[in-house]
């Protein structure tokens, strides 16, 4: 780095380190005045809110660094600026392109390390957030349902070769992965239902395999018509056979890593799981929209660090004095903002839609960059 390089990243970071923090303190707030809700339930005490809060710490440095970036960006320009110090860099033969040019450099590390948070350290500790909350409540995992998570499960294992269709109905999903209150109907290849399966509890051996206990195994077998008589496929007639089981090994390709997107929303989870997830949905032909838009999010949000660096550039070139830096930062806060609101709104637009997953994650973040070019082009000729 040049030394006037190092300057402006000396700067940016220190003033980066404060801001984040600062944020992060008041959203800390926000989240557990609005967890107090829930302590005094079972066995929820205040501790348990205040460290649950502290694990999604990372989950909110993820959201706030692209408009910790700004802020701390345009505080540093505009201080430059009251005090005629970017003027003298530019006198000495900064030019527009080179220093635009630095400052996408200084952005490096900031994009690493919101990948690092994103993918690494806040989806591992947004679960040990909704697990430590679940524990303390003794609640268990379902979806909006009254009867529990459905899950679509095809396996196309069978020495025959037929494929079977399973819909999966777990009643209670722990925060240790284990499942209970199981119903699995199971269809052929003409999906025609051959098969019930009812369990008390169930835990994942791997490789692809649920131990259930407590089962119940009814089986439909079809009863040919009387002789002469036609089959009528609209009112087929089964022979049941059920028996019951202590213990049953399913072959299943669903895994705990795949139930246990329910303990994390799509928005913090890792593009791994995502990609995984969404694999899981194709290949039961199931809708992917939402999912595919959040693991572009996930590629492309971490850039959206150079966006804001792109957009702070400007307000170096507006010749004020130290006066007017509090409206500059309060500007910026309200630019990042903006892109906040802007980006979510447009991916539920996208979503509801159907448009282009690519196109919806990439829109707001072009769309700024657009902004701040024109913006950086309009002050320099001015």
């Amino acid at each position: 780095m040049r030394i006037y390089e190092r300057y402006f990243a000396r700067q940016i970071y220190l003033t980066f380190i404060f801001i984040l923090f600062a944020f992060s303190g008041l959203f800390f707030f926000f989240d557990l005045i609005n967890e107090l809700n829930s302590v005094g339930h079972g066995n929820y005490k205040f501790q348990y809110a205040v460290l649950r809060v502290a694990l999604q710490t990372p989950s909110r440095f993820y959201e706030i660094i692209p408009v910790a970036a700004l802020i701390s960006a345009i505080y540093v320009f505009a201080q430059m600026a009251a005090n005629s110090e970017y003027t003298i860099f530019r006198v000495s033969g900064l030019a527009t392109n080179q220093a635009l040019r630095s400052l996408l450099k200084i952005g490096i590390p900031l994009v690493f390390l919101t990948y690092l948070i994103g993918e690494v350290v806040g989806p591992y500790t947004d679960q040990l957030s909704e697990r430590v909350r679940l524990e303390a409540l003794g609640s268990s995992v379902s979806s909006n349902f009254q009867s529990g998570v459905w899950v679509k499960d095809t396996l196309t294992a069978r020495a025959d070769g037929e494929q079977v269709t399973r819909f999966v109905n777990v009643g209670e999903l722990k925060p240790d992965a284990t499942i209970s209150n199981v119903r699995i109907y199971e269809f052929d290849s003409k999906f025609r239902l051959s098969n019930v399966r009812i369990a008390q509890s169930g835990v994942y051996q791997p490789p692809g395999h649920w131990k259930l206990t407590g089962v119940t195994d009814t089986q439909l077998i079809d009863v040919p018509p009387p002789a002469g008589t036609p089959a009528d496929a609209l009112n087929p007639v089964y022979r049941a056979k059920q028996v019951a089981l202590p213990e049953y090994s399913l072959r299943s390709e669903l895994t705990p890593q795949i139930l246990s997107v329910l303990l994390v929303s799509p928005d913090r989870m890792s593009m791994f799981n995502l990609f995984r997830y969404i694999q899981h949905l194709t290949e039961n032909h199931q809708d992917t929209q939402r999912y595919e838009i959040a693991l572009w999010r996930k590629l492309l949000y971490p850039f959206a660090v150079f966006v804001m660096l792109v957009l702070s550039l400007p307000f170096a070139y507006l010749h004020t004095r130290a006066g007017v830096v509090g409206m500059k930062v309060f500007g910026g806060i309200m630019l990042g903002m903006s892109f906040q609101l802007f980006n979510t709104l447009f991916s539920h637009i996208g979503t509801l839609n159907t448009w282009p997953a690519p196109l919806t994650a990439a829109t707001p973040g072009l769309v700024y960059l657009v902004l701040g070019l024109v913006g950086l082009k309009w002050v320099d000729r001015h």
